[in-house]
């Protein structure tokens, strides 16, 4: 499978993903418990399957963690 050079979180990652739905998985993140941006644009939830990404593509992905 062909892979792409993202930036994630500020680090240089090779990524088979082709959508952010797919790239949340290659990480192990659940969709419920992330925000996204990609190219300094806030991803809507519903549109996470629907996000293409693409070689050079700058992803930032903020968790919720829950604590008490």
């Amino acid at each position: 499978m062909e892979t792409c050079e993202l930036v994630v979180n500020g680090e240089q990652r090779a990524s088979a993903a082709r959508t952010l739905s797919d790239l949340l998985a290659e990480l192990s993140l659940a969709e419920q418990a992330v925000v996204a941006e990609v190219n300094g644009a806030v991803i809507a939830r519903k549109d996470y399957a629907a996000t293409r990404l693409a070689s050079g593509d700058v992803v930032e992905l903020i968790r919720f963690v829950g604590g008490g």
